[in-house]
């Protein structure tokens, strides 16, 4: 097996992080890794800041007080838990997309760009030896959270929060779903679908 395919393979969510995270190179690479996103158009719609250090903390101050004056304020349990989940993450990566401001290519493509380019930071974070977790959270889906922290609020749409760096414990690995469970073969001939490998059943 290749280096690059046991990484892919091997690669997991892990919420629970703490320093260290990427240095400065290593922080380079995984942007970089990041724009190598699929494109439709060369929109180029991926919008991310970086928050670390004690800032990263302060996160959860800004989106409690994003939320209150939305009118939907955050359960406390939610906000205890989140204290508790980014009181160590060294990396936090805010997510948002900016779809083709000219509208020649439709926006819930440039969120599947941003998807992948997010899906490409976490791959290359653990071919550095880190971990990540993507959440969508801490008030996500509220109107005004995104113009919170930065993003336009006319025309970026925020996406969550990326942790990024060393898990707090050993992560064990998880069960994987047999993957003939859930892929079919398509068949001109017969107009349907047919399951890809009937010996899986």
């Amino acid at each position: 097996m290749s280096l690059m395919l046991d990484t892919l393979l091997s690669r997991r969510s892990i919420k629970f992080v703490q320093a260290p995270g990427p240095d400065a190179a290593q922080l380079d690479q995984i942007m970089q890794a990041a724009m190598r996103a699929p494109d439709h158009g060369a929109v180029r719609p991926w919008r991310f800041s970086l928050v670390q250090g004690p800032d990263v903390a302060a996160i959860v101050d800004v989106a409690e007080q994003a939320a209150q004056a939305d009118g939907q304020p955050l359960p406390e349990a939610k906000v205890a838990t989140a204290r508790k989940w980014l009181g160590s993450v060294p990396l936090l990566i805010l997510v948002a997309c900016r779809p083709d401001p000219n509208g020649r290519i439709r926006p819930e493509e440039s969120r599947l760009s941003v998807a992948c380019a997010v899906m490409n930071i976490l791959n290359a974070a653990h071919a550095l030896g880190f971990h990540g977790y993507w959440s969508t959270g801490l008030g996500t889906y509220l109107d005004n959270m995104g113009e919170a922290f930065g993003f336009d609020a006319l025309d970026e749409t925020f996406m969550g929060y990326l942790a990024i760096g060393t898990p707090v414990n050993a992560p064990p690995q998880p069960e994987r779903p047999d993957w003939h469970s859930l892929v079919s073969q398509w068949s001109a001939s017969q107009g349907r679908h047919s399951v890809a490998n009937q010996e899986a059943t």
